[in-house]
């Protein structure tokens, strides 16, 4: 339930828990001072130099020096400080300190009284987290080489020196100076045709926190869907990205008449090399996105929902800090479910809400279910954020939002989400401040609702709620008979798949029991071919199984898989599974070798502490 003092007294809040968690919170993430000197807007002038591997150039800071700090410092991580220069173009001395394994080096920089900018010279260092340099071979077009950032959570510091936290945002220009026939893209205003010279202008005039700083060069093309869509990818891939793709500027209306205008101009995907780590970032008019999504029938485009929705949850109303996490990513899913189902119906968003079940209880019994990692509010001090980035505070996060519109109303939850992004919109908010927003602005107005939605069980304790909804799974159901009789004697080839989705694929193949042999699934093979699938959830699924039952037959199929695929959700359940016996460790370890130049560095760090 609601903390006591809110479900007592609707005028006002008393001294209470809620109240307590809500004190100011330290973003223990960044060496910055923002609280007293917070950088405003960014010029960046940079060369991305492929021969070297580096990026140089110069970043210029509008600061606002609220409290007349004499310093102000910002975020480095592997970065070299060439010089500094105040804002009448004199040299100043600049402090380092000693790199913290997780968060890198602060830079701290005196300031003049009334001092209003300063000018940081800087390069890269030799390995910078948030880039992936590509050769030629490791693209699709195999001509050129490609570069492009990962900046979430906290590696924007690798590539720009800035005041590197979630709660923290500014407005940029950049200059980008690359390679002649090559294209430089932001998250930012972005060009639709190479420029002659190579250099490219940059503008993004809304408020942004560093995560969401965003490039890529390399040789791209771009296709518009209609006025304010499009689709950027190498020329070799754009044809087939854009077929996958051309239906997302109805996902922009679908979801601009859920809960509000879309704020940021044009809503463009770019489809990456296939090292990408991730499903897709949402950075700010250019969602990044993983080649893995093409499957060829649009059945993977959920991926853009989500990110899609980010323009909402997440770009426009941020996370305080990493603790807050589900802020963004909660209300993410279930926005993105939300999407989904007005584009197709409810049995099939249904479908989504029963996976994320499933993902959010295996991510409980993996951190185990007293966990402090499995509450909404994290505690990340003096740790990784990463190990943040869980389904904990995507599918609880969603599940929480869930319960709350089955208590409400829908119509009711979309009229408050709706007035929750316009009331906060360019701004960072905390779980605390949530939650007395979430009492002020809807919970107070009804007891009953109060007493049915137990904020404490969900945001500030271990496990799933008893009171987590769950769907109407009936499609699933269908799905799970087939799987359970297929597992006790049923022929492959007597199997209804009708018109089954990915994710009744997806619900049969977990379904299997573990010890499903490696005949079973031969016979499986035979009929629907599934280790050629090009669907890479399926195709992950399956070489899963695969190992467990040492069905080697797909072996040759899942190490291309690996060869070439990137995206770490796919890549750690197969490693780990691999690592298990000595045999299958010889051979994690001959494929990870021949791989490992072909992820990012994220994805390295992950697969590095696997595979030893």
């Amino acid at each position: 339930m609601l903390a006591a003092s809110c479900a007592n007294n609707e005028s006002q809040h008393n001294t209470t828990a809620v109240e307590k968690k809500a004190d100011p919170e330290k973003d223990w993430h960044t060496h910055s001072n923002a609280d007293s000197v917070v950088a405003r807007h960014l010029n960046l002038d940079i060369r991305v130099d492929f021969d070297r591997k580096k990026i140089n150039g110069q970043a210029t800071w509008q600061l606002e020096n609220k409290l007349q700090a004499n310093s102000v410092v910002f975020d480095t991580k592997d970065l070299r400080i060439d010089s500094i220069l105040d804002d009448q173009g004199r040299k100043v001395s600049f402090t380092q300190s000693p790199d913290d394994v997780i968060i890198g080096s602060a830079l701290r920089v005196p300031l003049n009284p009334g001092q209003q900018s300063l000018t940081i010279y800087y390069e890269t260092g030799d390995a910078p987290i948030a880039l992936q340099w590509l050769e030629p071979a490791q693209t699709f077009g195999k001509k050129h080489p490609f570069l492009y950032t990962q900046s979430e959570s906290i590696y924007a510091r690798s590539w720009i020196p800035c005041q590197d936290g979630p709660g923290i945002r500014y407005t940029y220009e950049a200059t980008v100076r690359t390679p002649k026939g090559l294209m430089a893209l932001m998250s930012a205003e972005n060009p639709q045709q190479k420029s002659a010279d190579g250099v490219y202008h940059f503008k993004m005039d809304k408020p942004i926190p560093a995560y969401l700083m965003a490039l890529a060069v390399g040789d791209i093309a771009f296709k518009a869907v209609d006025e304010r869509t499009g689709v950027y990818a190498e020329p070799a891939l754009l044809p087939k990205a854009h077929r996958e793709l051309e239906d997302i500027g109805k996902m922009v209306y679908t979801a601009e008449a859920l809960y509000g205008p879309y704020r940021w101009g044009r809503y463009d995907v770019l489809v990456l090399p296939s090292g990408f780590p991730i499903g897709g970032m949402e950075n700010p008019r250019l969602t990044f996105a993983t080649p893995t999504i093409l499957a060829g029938d649009k059945s993977l485009v959920n991926l853009i929902a989500h990110e899609l929705a980010h323009n909402w949850s997440g770009n426009l109303v941020t996370n305080a800090t990493w603790n807050d996490f589900w802020l963004n990513e909660g209300f993410t899913v279930y926005f993105e479910r939300r999407i989904t189902e007005a584009t197709y119906d409810k049995d099939y968003a249904d479908m989504l809400w029963e996976i994320g079940y499933q993902d959010m209880k295996t991510a409980v019994t993996d951190l185990g279910d007293t966990s402090r990692d499995t509450w909404l509010k994290l505690d990340l001090k003096g740790r990784d954020p990463d190990i943040g980035l869980t389904d904990i505070a995507y599918e609880k996060g969603a599940a929480f939002l869930h319960l709350i519109e089955k208590t409400v109303g829908r119509a009711e939850m979309d009229k408050f989400l709706r007035a929750y992004f316009e009331h906060h919109a360019f701004q960072t908010i905390s779980t605390e401040k949530f939650i007395i927003y979430l009492y002020d602005h809807l919970l107070k107005q009804n007891a009953e609702w109060q007493n049915k939605i137990n904020i404490d069980a969900w945001v500030y304790a271990p496990g799933i709620p008893d009171d987590c909804p769950r769907p109407d799974d009936k499609r699933f159901r269908s799905a799970g008979a087939q799987s359970k009789a297929f597992a006790e004697g049923l022929a492959a080839g007597k199997l209804d798949t009708q018109n089954w989705s990915t994710y009744e694929w997806m619900y049969f193949l977990r379904q299997l029991p573990n010890d499903i042999s490696a005949e079973k699934l031969a016979d499986l093979d035979r009929h629907f071919k599934i280790t050629r699938t090009g669907n890479s959830e399926i195709a992950d699924l399956w070489f899963l199984r695969s190992l467990k039952a040492g069905y080697t037959a797909a072996y040759p199929a899942m190490k291309e898989f690996l060869y070439v695929t990137g995206r770490q959700k796919f890549l750690e359940p197969l490693y780990i599974e691999m690592m298990k016996t000595p045999d299958g460790a010889a051979m994690a370890k001959e494929i990870y070798a021949k791989a490992r130049p072909n992820y990012h560095p994220l994805a390295q760090k992950t697969i590095d502490e696997i595979v030893h």
